[in-house]
């Protein structure tokens, strides 16, 4: 996976591999900020997606396109919020083991919807104190030797 801008080729592919997967979801006028800001502002309503965020595109579409034998290997990812519960449905709906690491103090609420997502394929970890506490453990826990 490039680290790059994405090609027209990659986002085609993007599109492709989403169908069915994520929704299409529409724009909807916000009339309290367009008469704060005396424009017309438009809201993206990505709280439609299954689990409420646009997250699930991006895990989706990258956890989609590994190879089996990575995808058998299994997946992680550190997290706070969104893009877990986006990682944890593209699990679930990929059938591939995912952990995901979260800070101790997420909420409980946060943590369960992960979990409801994820069926059996998520395991949670919840490590330190912030996002960066659970990315270091994240990364210790992956690249130390088995």
């Amino acid at each position: 996976m490039s680290t790059t801008q994405p090609s027209v080729k990659g986002i085609i592919q993007a599109k492709k591999n989403l169908e069915g997967i994520s929704e299409v979801t529409p724009l909807k006028l916000n009339q309290i900020l367009s008469d704060e800001t005396g424009a017309k502002v438009f809201l993206k309503r990505e709280d439609l997606q299954a689990v409420r965020s646009y997250k699930i595109r991006g895990a989706y579409n990258f956890i989609s396109q590994l190879s089996a034998a990575e995808k058998k290997q299994g997946v992680v990812c550190s997290s706070a919020g969104n893009h877990a519960q986006g990682f944890a449905y593209s699990c679930n709906l990929l059938k591939i083991k995912g952990i995901v690491f979260m800070p101790t103090p997420t909420p409980k609420q946060k943590v369960e919807a992960v979990r409801r997502v994820g069926k059996n394929y998520i395991e949670i970890v919840l490590s330190g104190d912030t996002y960066d506490d659970a990315k270091k453990c994240r990364v210790e826990i992956c690249t130390s030797p088995q």
